[in-house]
């Protein structure tokens, strides 16, 4: 989202650059065809902006969306359509009657380009407050329960881990490292658009899990038990098992090695299915990745089916439910 918000601000830092230049030249002195067009252009740049963060909004609230990619076709289909519609209001308002002058500068001029800095400001200083400092998640399943519940929206703290360079996985100004048993929220690791995971492409998609296993350690279920480096791991109270019910191992013939490889290639979940989540690992997590499970861990499709979490894809650690009120407060 606030990667959308930087170039819908850019889109109106634009054109308020344009409109100075424009009234600089002395172009906005009347009620001329070029301002008529340029107040279209603005109608049309303003529709398409509505348009399109109403669209995401929308996508956001049903978990539908994939941040790797700017604008989808559907979000841009629906903001070109709006385009469309604001320009031709603005042409058919202008062609009704003449515009006045004011202080000589057309009085559409100068109110286009008021609304042009109040949008670029609010949105711009929105996506870099996102982008660096805090964003909000909806969650979308119910891989969290008891700790969050599908509906829930909160407060995600991205500086925490360290502010991110744009468009790379770099961070600097580290104020934390992730520490096991932080809930993070993270884009999902696949670099293919086609691949299937969980019952469909994931490429892109923002998950929240709960830091279980850290770079090195040696992690394993049996029976539903988590184990970390041959401990079980029992002071976890924010666990729920829902089901009774324990699938048996199914990967007794695969080498060591080869499972390991299988799980960091993100095979598991396409060979075994459901019968790597009660009888999973041992594996060993990578340097610089993570690996993270659903606190509702019979009805959570993660790291056991589709591998680590690169510590660059962490976008930060959940901080504060904010909606509904019922629930406001910090996760354990």
């Amino acid at each position: 989202m606030e990667e959308k918000l930087f170039w819908i601000g850019v889109l109106m830092g634009g054109h308020l650059f344009l409109s100075h230049h424009f009234k600089d030249k002395g172009k906005f002195k009347g009620d001329t065809k070029f301002t008529r067009a340029w107040h279209a252009f603005f109608a049309a740049l303003l529709s398409f902006t509505v348009a399109v963060l109403l669209t995401v909004s929308l996508d956001n609230r049903r978990g539908d969306v994939v941040t790797s990619v700017l604008f989808s076709s559907r979000q841009l289909g629906y903001g070109l359509l709006a385009a469309c519609a604001g320009a031709a209001w603005a042409l058919w308002k202008g062609f009704k009657g003449k515009t006045p002058v004011k202080d000589g500068v057309n009085s559409a001029m100068k109110e286009d380009m008021e609304w042009s800095e109040t949008v670029f400001s609010a949105v711009l200083l929105a996506s870099v407050v996102m982008y660096l400092f805090i964003q909000a998640f909806k969650i979308p399943s119910g891989s969290m329960e008891k700790t969050f519940l599908i509906g829930d929206h909160l407060f995600v703290n991205k500086f925490i881990y360290g502010f991110r360079i744009p468009y790379t996985r770099t961070k600097l100004l580290k104020f934390r490292k992730v520490k096991k048993g932080d809930i993070v929220v993270f884009q999902f690791p696949s670099t293919d658009p086609r691949e299937f995971q969980c019952g469909g492409s994931q490429y892109g998609k923002d998950f929240i899990k709960r830091v279980v296993g850290m770079p090195g350690d040696k992690v394993e279920v049996r029976d539903g038990q988590l184990y970390v480096n041959a401990v079980a791991v029992e002071n976890e109270p924010y666990t729920q098992f829902a089901d009774r019910f324990r699938y048996p191992k199914a990967a007794e013939k695969v080498a060591p090695g080869d499972y390991q490889v299988f799980w960091e290639n993100r095979m598991l979940g396409k060979m075994f299915s459901e019968y790597i989540r009660d009888n999973f690992g041992p594996v060993v997590v990578p340097q610089g990745q993570y690996l993270v499970m659903g606190d509702n861990r019979d009805r959570s499709c993660d790291s056991r089916y589709w591998g680590a979490v690169p510590e660059g894809l962490i976008k930060g650690k959940a901080w504060f439910t904010y909606w509904p009120p019922s629930r406001m407060g910090f996760p354990d």
